[in-house]
C-alpha cells in the first residue's frame, strides 16, 4: 500500500490581489480593490477543482494571479509537476516562459477568443511557434493534427476561418489551442457558460475525457454549481475575494455548512415542481471590495448574522477535510 502524500501541483498561501485605485482626495492612500484576499488552496495533480461563487467575488481574478498574469500583492503561489517547480510570486523571465508551456487557459466567450483572420490550423499553432516548441512545419502541423483529433474536429476544419463555426465547435478549436503544448495546468475561466445547454454537456465531456487521457489539472471556475457537480473532484466557494467554503464535491452538496453555500446550492433549478420557491434569497448586493464590511464579510446578506459576526472575521476551520469560515457552522448544522 502506498501511503505518500501527493504533492500538489498548485499550492497558495495567503494569497492576495490588490487593485489600487486612482484617488480624488489630496491626502492619503489610494482606495485600493481587495480582489483576491488571504487564499489558501492546493490543486492535486489530474484533479478537477471547482471555484464558484458569484459575479464579482473574485474567481477570475484568483485564476490569473495562478497564471501569473495578475499582480500577486502578498502571498506565496507555487507550482511542482515532478519535473520542475516555480515560485510564482518571484520568477524569472526564462522560467515564466517555461510555466507558460505548462499552465494555459481557456476563455470565456469562444467568439471574441479567436482571431477572425487566421485559419483555425495557425491559431492551433500559434502557441508550439511563439514558445518555439516544434522545429519544423512538419512537426508544427503533426502535434496540431493530433490535439485537434482529440478535440473531435476534422482535419477540413484545419483550414477554415473561425466564423465558418458554431459556438461549440469554436470553443473545441479554443481548448485545442490551450493544450497544444501539453501543460499540466488549465484554468477554464466559465468556458461553457456562453453555450448551449446540449452544447455545454458535449464540451464538459470533452474536458473530462482529455482530462483523464493527458492527467491534466483542471482550475474549473463557473457560477453554475450544477456544472460544476457533474466535472470536478473537490469544490471552493468564493465571496468577496475571500474563500468561504471548500470541500470534496461529494461532500459539499450533500452537507453544507456556510450559509453562502447552502444559498447556493438552494438556487439550482429543479425539474420538481414541488421545489418551487424553495430557494433561499439573498438580500442586497455584494459589497464592493473598496470597503469590505467589519467582520464576517458575508454578515451584511446573512439572516443567521450576530454581533461576533459584525466584529470578528472568522477563520477557515477544517474538519473531516471540510474547511468553512463561519462563527455559527456547528449550531446551524445542527438545527
Amino acid at each position: 500500500m502506498n501511503n505518500k502524500i501527493q504533492k500538489p501541483l498548485i499550492a497558495t498561501k495567503d494569497l492576495s490581489v490588490h487593485y489600487p485605485l486612482r484617488s480624488t482626495k489630496l491626502f492619503g492612500p489610494p482606495p485600493v480593490v481587495k480582489a483576491v484576499e488571504g487564499v489558501n488552496i492546493n490543486i492535486a495533480p489530474g484533479s478537477f477543482f471547482g471555484l464558484v461563487g458569484e459575479s464579482g467575488s473574485g474567481k477570475t481574478t484568483l485564476g490569473r494571479a495562478l497564471l501569473k498574469a495578475a499582480p500577486i500583492t502578498r502571498g506565496e503561489v507555487t507550482y511542482s509537476d515532478g519535473e520542475v517547480e516555480f515560485d510564482l510570486t518571484d520568477i524569472e523571465k526564462k522560467d515564466l516562459q517555461e510555466y507558460r508551456r505548462r499552465a494555459q487557459l481557456i476563455f470565456q466567450d469562444p467568439y471574441a477568443a479567436l482571431s477572425p483572420r487566421m485559419t483555425v490550423r495557425d491559431i492551433i499553432a500559434e502557441p508550439l511557434e511563439v514558445m518555439g516548441i516544434t522545429k519544423s512545419r512538419e512537426e508544427t502541423d503533426r502535434r496540431g493534427r493530433g490535439i485537434a483529433a482529440k478535440c473531435r474536429l476534422n482535419l477540413e476544419h484545419l483550414r477554415r476561418f473561425p466564423h465558418a463555426f458554431s459556438g461549440g465547435q469554436r470553443q473545441r478549436i479554443s481548448i485545442a489551442r490551450a493544450l497544444v503544448s501539453n501543460p499540466k495546468f488549465v484554468v477554464a475561466d466559465e468556458s461553457v457558460a456562453a453555450l448551449d445547454v446540449s452544447i455545454q454537456a458535449d464540451v464538459l465531456n470533452l474536458l473530462k475525457e482529455i482530462q483523464k487521457e493527458m492527467g491534466l489539472a483542471f482550475l474549473f471556475i463557473s457560477h453554475d454549481l450544477s456544472v460544476v457537480a457533474h466535472v470536478c473532484d473537490y469544490v471552493a466557494v468564493m465571496y468577496l475575494g475571500r474563500l468561504v467554503e471548500t470541500a470534496p464535491t461529494r461532500q459539499l452538496f450533500e452537507s453544507p455548512r456556510h450559509p453562502y453555500t447552502k444559498a447556493l446550492l438552494s438556487a439550482i433549478p429543479s425539474l420538481d415542481p414541488d421545489d418551487y420557491g424553495k430557494a433561499e434569497k439573498l438580500e442586497g448586493e455584494i459589497p464592493s471590495p473598496t470597503n469590505p464590511p467589519p467582520g464576517c464579510k458575508f454578515q451584511t446578506r446573512c439572516r443567521f448574522a450576530i454581533d461576533i459576526c459584525r466584529s470578528q472575521e472568522p477563520k477557515l476551520e477544517t474538519e473531516d477535510g471540510h474547511d468553512v469560515a463561519c462563527h455559527r457552522w456547528r449550531e446551524l448544522l445542527e438545527a
